[in-house]
């Protein structure tokens, strides 16, 4: 190998860079107090806003926890029981709740069942507006009244004939 250090050529202008003096830290300058201050007064916001987000992120997991356990007939006491590090979503929570359902011996029920008391009710309200006459058909009726030319037209239209 050869030494390429001897080959090195140094150019006059460089030597015009080594002739500043690097800056004073001893004594502060009014704006680097300010600076300091400033950036003291954002590190105590940005600590505020991130405990903030703290506080905000864990409430939100706790309504969601409560209101997924709730819905599902779970004790809420099982949220304790939660990883911290699962999302806190309804899917993610219901995913967990199943895999763990036999853990806490629980039955996740996907829908409430009805009873048979409702079931007639909706039976009923369902015949109801199967024989109900269409609004539609009312507004003709009330327009053919309202058009009619003569009073034997009238009564043709309530009778029912055309």
């Amino acid at each position: 190998m050869s030494n390429n250090r001897e080959n090195i050529t140094w150019d006059d202008e460089d030597d015009d860079d080594l002739d500043f003096a690097p800056p004073s830290y001893e004594s502060d300058t009014d704006l680097v107090k300010k600076l300091r201050k400033a950036l003291k007064a954002e590190q105590r916001r940005t600590k505020e806003l991130e405990s903030n987000l703290g506080e905000l992120s864990k409430s939100q997991r706790e309504r969601i926890l409560k209101d997924v356990f709730s819905s599902k007939g779970v004790n809420p006491k099982v949220a304790a029981f939660v990883p911290a590090d699962l999302e806190a979503s309804e899917d993610a929570i219901t995913g967990w709740l199943e895999n763990n359902a036999d853990i806490f011996g629980i039955e996740i029920s996907e829908k409430p069942s009805l009873s048979q008391q409702d079931i007639s009710a909706i039976q009923k309200m369902n015949n109801v507006l199967t024989d109900a006459e269409s609004p539609v058909a009312s507004n003709d009726l009330e327009n053919r009244i309202a058009n009619a030319t003569s009073e034997d037209e009238i009564i043709s239209i309530l009778s029912g004939n055309l």
